[in-house]
């Protein structure tokens, strides 16, 4: 990851110094910026983000909870390969708990939230048109958080974000597709439609249907990128 990567996400986070750290590394990761099987040296990661090796030790600890990287006695930290296993892992629990969360809000949602769903998908459609990739990875994970906000358990992004990572970087890989992109707004538009009929069953059938697209990826990107994954 370059210098100026490094310090453009760093400024861009808030809060905590540590919480900014592992905001940063956990980014660099997800987007494969910090590509899998790279070294870590909190030396080198502590310089350009301007902190000492003190919470960039404390973000790679929390960074090895998430398994997205491995700490090996005598050679080092490594960011860990895409594990499907763990890809797995993490779509069962983020359909565990966002698709509960999703009927809550298809049943509860105001007219603002949904004014705020509807802003968000408009914002999703100029992004996709203009081929901006970033800006429509934060949109999707905005979109999604605001219906877990609505459900009255925020919690759930939460817990579910942390679980997400091996997920989040498959997800990221897919997004440079332009098949990808229009297939997930028009995912995201079939969802705020059931959840503004308040129609329960369906926003959760919609949901756990668009978290499988992902999944549906996984092969294509294993075979173009096969040095980032685990060998089964």
């Amino acid at each position: 990851m370059e210098e100026s990567v490094l310090n453009r996400i760093g400024r861009s986070a808030s809060g905590h110094v540590a919480e900014r750290v592992y905001a940063t590394l956990r980014e660099g990761i997800v987007t494969a910026q910090l590509e899998p099987g790279r070294r870590l040296s909190e030396n080198e990661l502590a310089a350009p983000l301007g902190v000492s090796r003190t919470p960039v030790r404390e973000a790679l600890a929390r960074l090895r909870e998430d398994r997205l990287v491995a700490i090996v006695p005598q050679l080092g930290t490594f960011v860990t390969l895409i594990s499907p296993a763990a890809v797995a892992d993490a779509a069962f629990v983020r359909e565990a708990l966002e698709c509960r969360a999703v009927r809550l809000t298809a049943e509860r949602i105001d007219a603002a939230g949904l004014a705020e769903l509807s802003a968000n998908i408009v914002a999703q459609e100029r992004a996709e048109a203009d081929r901006d990739d970033e800006a429509f990875d934060l949109l999707d994970e905005s979109f999604h958080q605001t219906i877990c906000a609505h459900s009255g358990h925020e919690i759930a992004w939460s817990l579910s974000r942390r679980a997400n990572g091996h997920l989040d970087r498959v997800r990221r890989l897919s997004l440079p597709d332009s098949r990808y992109l229009s297939q997930m707004v028009r995912e995201h538009k079939a969802l705020l439609a059931a959840i503004a009929d308040g129609d329960a069953d369906a926003a959760e059938a919609s949901l756990r249907q668009h978290l499988m697209t992902v999944l549906s990826h996984l092969d294509d990107i294993r075979a173009a990128k096969p040095e980032y994954f685990e060998q089964e």
